[in-house]
């Protein structure tokens, strides 16, 4: 099953199935939160009821498939992980920490893309992407659950690109926070949420999705891997964000960036150099992975902000 958002010709909202070159709207208006709530078993019923009326796919503009209750993106792929530190310390290291645990942070899920949309960025010197393959959550709520438990929490993939400014992102991570606000401009989803169960097929015998991802910005090939060189298996990173936590339908877990050029970054720490370049206004960047399908997004004009004020040195009294 493919679940979908988007805006159809009367300019309203739909949500429901794709369904071959259609877009059929759920029954009875549920929406793709409720349908995420109920879990699979649900949305198969639903969709043995939803009948075959509905618009056509290319007549309809897709938005995000989710309004996510939570994003959590972590960094799962050993590869990238040495380009990008290469690119920001200057020497390609994998620190014996990130061996330990998977590691996340949480991004804004109020500045989330859908497909084809144009991304906004802030005034940057080394705008990127990052390929990545998300799991969207369904079903009841969990705490400290096993990955045996947590993989019947995956409700389904979609492909997320999350924008990056990585001059910004250079700054505040130096004060050991972060990403922030070097991430907190735009993150696309889509096309659609695939359902689990139409990946099973490329799940290997150690639980990794062997899927191919690839990249391309104005067309020229940039980045290819396989979604199983990632660290740890997604049920891992679900029960890992549930650890000591709460996780529930419409939480969004991002793999991290692919390895093998899945951002720019990367190549830049490996070359030693901007190459390819930082993204610049009007540049395409389309992310295929299969099993799901296609999302690329544009980049828009640059918007300036205002000045930000430097700390104030204070003095450091105890006592008005």
């Amino acid at each position: 099953m493919r679940l979908a958002r988007w805006v159809g010709a009367s300019g309203t909202v739909g949500e429901g199935f794709v369904v071959g070159d259609r877009v059929v709207p759920f029954p009875g208006g549920a929406t793709v939160a409720t349908v995420l709530e109920g879990g699979l078993g649900s949305a198969r019923a639903l969709l043995g009821s939803a009948g075959s009326d509905g618009e056509r796919l290319d007549a309809v503009r897709l938005l995000a498939p989710l309004v996510p209750a939570a994003i959590r993106d972590f960094v799962a792929f050993e590869e990238h992980v040495e380009g990008v530190t290469a690119s920001v310390d200057g020497a390609s290291d994998v620190v014996p920490e990130w061996y330990q645990a998977p590691t996340f942070y949480f991004t804004n899920p109020h500045t989330v893309l859908g497909p084809d949309d144009v991304l906004s960025p802030p005034v940057s010197e080394r705008l990127d992407f990052e390929l990545e393959v998300a799991v969207v959550l369904g079903g009841p709520a969990g705490s400290d659950l096993a990955p045996a438990d947590a993989a019947t929490r995956i409700f389904g993939y979609t492909i997320m690109n999350d924008w990056s400014a990585r001059d910004l992102q250079g700054r505040e991570m130096k004060v050991r926070l972060g990403p922030a606000k070097g991430k907190d401009f735009g993150t696309s989803l889509g096309p659609w949420i695939v359902t689990a169960d139409e990946l099973e097929q490329f799940v290997d015998a150690d639980g990794f999705l062997a899927i191919r991802a690839e990249v391309s910005v104005n067309g020229v090939p940039v980045g290819e891997d396989l979604v199983s060189n990632m660290g740890w298996p997604f049920p891992e990173l679900v029960a890992y964000a549930s650890r000591n936590s709460r996780v529930v339908a419409g939480d969004v877990l991002g793999s991290g960036t692919v390895g093998n050029g899945g951002c720019l970054a990367e190549l830049w720490g490996r070359r030693g150099e901007l190459s390819p370049p930082p993204l610049r206004e009007g540049d395409v960047v389309t992310m295929v992975v299969e099993g799901i399908g296609t999302l690329s997004g544009t980049v828009g004009p640059a918007v300036a902000a205002g000045p930000v004020a430097p700390a104030r040195t204070r003095p450091r009294n105890r006592l008005r």
